[in-house]
């Protein structure tokens, strides 16, 4: 599969601080690819090489094969991007910034633009200077859903968004997936990215720590398992790799490693369990694994 970002070994420094230290990212054509970490993990720095804004201080970062940093204008042809927080221009209405926005992009898809405003539910006639946040963020999302760029980078896209918004954005992302496109989602929503990502990537302090698909980091944290049995049971601390175990009405609730998940139910069907359920984390519970000692979620 073609790769169209390669990321080696970035490291990106401001005089004594450390904001990337040794990332290595790759993301093929037609995945969304999700990247998730708390402000000041190095999301935005990534991104911003990506785009050109930053120059690496060491290590690459290219796109379509292309240097990030040398060969910016000839890659800006070919992606759209979306910041968490868009500034506008006041006295411009905001149908006026979508169409120099995509006139910039070299695409004049007046129908798909005419499809997003409706889908946003977005007023394009009124001053950039008079839309709240979440209508701003509009102006960014369908500018760039309305090109036909071939990566699309989303850095927090659906900051200000209210739920409905938020499922008009994943309806779009979905679209783009049928379409072979690719995608670098950035976001604190972590349910979002767990409803459309391919691939994650969790960057901790400049570092990658953990990447793969989202059943790939399961291993990470543990089952959470809900049993009911004829007869009691009250040796199940005594297993290894249980955890948490607590009592709630008739039902026993804990946590289980996965790989002693086989053991534990080998060892409940002696006592005969009339229910089940085993929930796999999720990317929630993988966050907040690599986060909760650092204070900064």
């Amino acid at each position: 599969m073609e790769t169209i970002v390669e990321i080696k070994n970035l490291t990106k420094k401001f005089g004594n601080l450390v904001a990337l230290d040794g990332v290595n990212l790759e993301i093929k054509k037609g995945e969304i690819y999700g990247f998730i970490g708390p402000n000041g993990a190095g999301k935005t720095t990534t991104i911003r090489v990506l785009l050109g804004i930053l120059k690496a201080t060491k290590g690459s970062a290219t796109i379509f094969g292309l240097d990030a940093w040398s060969n910016a204008v000839q890659i800006h042809e070919r992606i759209a991007y979306v910041p968490g927080d868009v500034n506008l221009w006041d006295n411009l209405t905001g149908g006026e910034v979508i169409d120099l926005f995509i006139k910039l992009q070299g695409t004049n898809n007046k129908k798909r633009k005419e499809e997003l405003i409706k889908k946003f539910d977005f007023d394009p006639t009124k001053k950039c200077g008079t839309y709240s946040k979440g209508n701003r963020q509009k102006v960014a999302l369908i500018a760039a859903l309305a090109s036909d760029a071939d990566f699309y980078i989303l850095d927090e896209p659906t900051s200000g968004l209210d739920p409905l918004m938020e499922n008009v954005f994943k309806d779009c992302i979905h679209e783009l997936k049928q379409q072979k496109k690719t995608i670098l989602l950035s976001s604190h929503i972590l349910k979002e990215v767990e409803e459309l990502c391919d691939k994650i990537s969790i960057i901790r302090n400049g570092k990658i720590i953990e990447t793969g698909t989202l059943n790939q980091l399961r291993h990470l944290t543990r089952m959470h398992v809900k049993v009911e049995t004829k007869k009691p049971f009250d040796e199940l601390d005594k297993i290894k790799g249980v955890y948490g175990i607590h009592k709630n009405g008739h039902a026993i609730e804990f946590e289980v490693d996965n790989e002693h998940l086989g053991s534990v139910i080998s060892y409940l069907n002696n006592f005969e369990i009339t229910h089940f359920t085993c929930m796999p984390p999720s990317l929630e519970d993988l966050f907040m694994t690599h986060y909760k000692n650092d204070g900064d979620v």
